[in-house]
């Protein structure tokens, strides 16, 4: 009888620890994990829509769209790319203000595979900057210009805390591709499997005012839920570094 019941909470307490014990997929699935290139979202009934090269003319409008359809997005900001960054401001802090995602596409929109360890730091270290300057935090996710990496720009990342992001879909309007070219590329790949992270760009009114609009009908009709490149990934919590953070009180660029 004794040792029936030794077995017995034996087992118990095995079951209780296996069901403690996250599985080795749950374990990739929440890492956050610097310098490495990911293209895709880590989990099903997703879609991660992510805009490159603003801050521009058209981010505040698109965060009240996304915010109309309770979606979450992820912008991609530049320094310079568009004009000073500290020009727009007041649409940067609205996106980060209502729950969107910030993320550095470098100051100057550079090649990244193009430069030095100094060079890429320093890209990624003025914008970094200008963010803490506008809304008190530095990004922990970013976007390479032309999606280019290297080996040694990916070391720098790492270094650095950084999630680098590229694309499973290019909406491609930026090789002047139509929405309606573009809604075709997301029909084909299909709303089943991970979710996906597309690369589009906040600079064409193409883009925030057709496409943008049809892929929140095409999400609401396929049951996904629009959601920031973090938690796609599971990793909400980690898309903004650790730590407070001093301006310097730059007002232009």
């Amino acid at each position: 009888m004794l040792l029936n019941s030794l077995v017995l909470s034996l087992s118990v307490a095995l079951g209780a620890l296996a069901v403690s014990v996250p599985s080795p997929i749950e374990v990739i699935r929440r890492a956050h994990t610097t310098g490495a290139v990911i293209t895709k979202c880590s989990k099903p009934g997703v879609l991660a829509l992510a805009f490159d090269d603003g801050p521009y003319t058209f981010t505040s409008s698109l965060v009240d769209k996304l915010d109309a359809a309770g979606a979450k997005g992820t912008f991609f900001f530049t320094g310079t790319l568009y004009g000073c960054i500290y020009n727009q401001k007041a649409a940067v802090k609205k996106a980060y203000d209502n729950g969107h995602q910030i993320a550095s596409h470098t100051w100057t929109h550079a090649n990244l595979a193009n430069l030095g360890t100094s060079q890429i730091q320093t890209e990624m270290t003025k914008v970094e900057q200008a963010f803490v300057n506008i809304f008190g935090k530095k990004p922990a996710y970013m976007r390479p210009p032309n999606l280019a990496t290297s080996s040694s720009m990916l070391s720098v990342m790492k270094q650095m805390g950084y999630v680098v992001i590229t694309d499973d879909i290019d909406a491609g309007d930026w090789n002047h591709q139509t929405a309606q070219q573009s809604e075709q590329k997301f029909t084909a790949a299909g709303a089943s499997g991970n979710g996906h992270i597309p690369l589009m760009h906040e600079t064409y009114d193409s883009t925030v005012n057709t496409l943008v609009p049809w892929l929140i009908n095409w999400a609401k009709s396929n049951n996904l839920k629009i959601v920031t490149v973090a938690e796609c990934l599971d990793d909400a919590a980690n898309m903004y570094q650790p730590g407070n953070f001093t301006g310097n009180g730059a007002s232009s660029c």
